[in-house]
């Protein structure tokens, strides 16, 4: 009697488990300047990465790229599978200068992203009122920037990113340019709220502590042309809290990554 075999089962292809894979990626300015060249790199659903390096090293230009705010000269970006292109409204870019408009409240300024998508103006609020009580100036909708002080006109900036619910949070030194006090509130200010929306976070700084703070993972670029030499892992433990930075762990963790810095630039 013949024998009737079932069909074998079909096998799937390996998935790429990385949210973020960026492959030999190269930008190139006129006169055949390379800003950057064959660089690769990956991040995780839910990873917060963190990229130091010297002025020059085309960390802003890098951030610029994943955004599509940046053309390619060559190599690949893509974000859960898509191009930068495609993949812009799973996105929200926050820069170093919150750039707020003078003449729009703070609700005014967090709305505006959602009035660019078209949204209907009784879920702007819903959207705008729960994302200002995130951030702490639920109390403070009615302000105007010039009412503001730098910290709190950062909070703003990224309340207005993240009312657009993104997935992935490109950061540009967001926090460079507030004091040392406020810089760290605002460090736990964003991991809290990194923990109840776990987005993808890219976050260029000059701060080697700041980015042992935040990060799961550091990498660490070096200019003409810029690429990535090393990537240190931080295995800290979450949630993270103003004590950790005395923490012999931390501090054990700062120096190395200083030194490894140190190493790449001389």
């Amino acid at each position: 009697m013949l024998e009737v075999r079932p069909p074998p089962a079909p096998i799937e292809a390996p998935r790429n488990t990385s949210f973020i894979s960026i492959a030999h990626l190269a930008k190139e300015y006129p006169g055949n300047k390379q800003i950057i060249h064959d660089l690769s790199l990956t991040a995780t659903s839910g990873e917060f990465v963190s990229i130091l390096g010297a002025s020059g090293c085309g960390k802003s230009t890098l951030l610029k790229m994943i955004a599509g705010l940046s053309s390619i000269s060559g190599g690949s970006i893509h974000i859960d599978g898509m191009t930068p292109e495609n993949a812009r409204e799973i996105m929200s870019f926050v820069f170093q200068d919150p750039s707020l408009l003078p003449w729009r409240t703070v609700a005014r300024n967090v709305e505006l992203a959602l009035e660019l998508e078209g949204l209907p103006r009784s879920l702007r609020a819903r959207r705008v009122d729960s994302v200002l009580r995130l951030v702490g100036l639920r109390e403070v909708s009615s302000y105007y920037p010039r009412q503001l002080s730098g910290g709190m006109k950062m909070r703003v900036s990224i309340a207005r990113a993240l009312a657009t619910t993104p997935r992935l949070l490109l950061m540009d030194e967001p926090f460079g340019a507030v004091d040392a006090m406020t810089r760290n509130r605002l460090n736990e200010e964003l991991l809290a709220l990194k923990a109840r929306q776990r987005w993808t976070t890219i976050f260029v700084t000059h701060s080697i502590t700041e980015a042992v703070f935040l990060s799961d993972r550091i990498v660490l670029m070096r200019a003409n042309p810029g690429r990535v030499l090393q990537e240190i892992a931080v295995p800290l433990a979450f949630p993270r809290t103003a004590d950790i930075r005395s923490d012999p762990a931390f501090l054990g963790l700062v120096g190395q990554v200083s030194r490894a810095l140190s190493a790449i630039h001389s």
